[in-house]
């Protein structure tokens, strides 16, 4: 499950395991998070995408080969397709990641950019970037770019859900059904 920040894809991800028996999910960021904090780079997640490009190629390397060893019949993972760094975008699933996760599905969450910039001005939870509209259609053009490599790199299908002020449990709904058909 990949998504721009204050996309709602957490929300979604959340409602989507809770509708599928037997699901557990990880997010890549809270993995990575206590890898960095373990290594003494990081104390706090934002920091994550502070670090020299290299330091963070490590944690994902480490990250994702630990969420690789997890159990479970049915694994969602929270992640970004992409990281804005002082380098550049950082790409959240390069080869070693998804070759180390093997997705049988890639969930890319959109929704409308300015209900984006809304969410993320209420979430107080977190120090985000501040970007303006175009900055964040530019990301959402970007997000699709990444998924469609990712799906190509994997072989595993790619889906884009509609994320809709108010409706992430609608959204959650469709997904588990098309997932759960898609397991038989």
């Amino acid at each position: 499950m990949v998504g721009v920040p204050g996309v709602g894809k957490t929300t979604i991800v959340e409602k989507l395991s809770g509708a599928i028996r037997g699901s557990r999910i990880v997010t890549f960021g809270t993995v990575m998070l206590g890898e960095g904090k373990r290594l003494g780079w990081i104390k706090h997640r934002d920091e994550l995408r502070k670090l020299p490009v290299e330091k963070q190629k490590q944690l994902q390397k480490l990250t994702a080969t630990h969420i690789a060893g997890m159990k479970g019949k049915v694994l969602f993972v929270d992640t970004h397709l992409f990281i804005r760094t002082g380098e550049g975008f950082w790409p959240g699933l390069p080869f070693e990641v998804v070759r180390a996760l093997k997705p049988s599905h890639l969930i890319l969450v959109e929704a409308d950019p300015r209900e984006i910039l809304a969410r993320r001005l209420h979430d107080k939870t977190r120090y985000r970037d501040d970007v303006n509209l175009k900055e964040l259609q530019a990301e959402l053009s970007l997000a699709r770019s990444f998924l469609t490599v990712s799906s190509t790199l994997t072989g595993a299908p790619m889906l884009i859900a509609s994320n809709k002020n108010g409706k992430s449990g609608e959204v959650a709904r469709k997904l588990a059904k098309m997932l759960v058909e898609a397991a038989r």
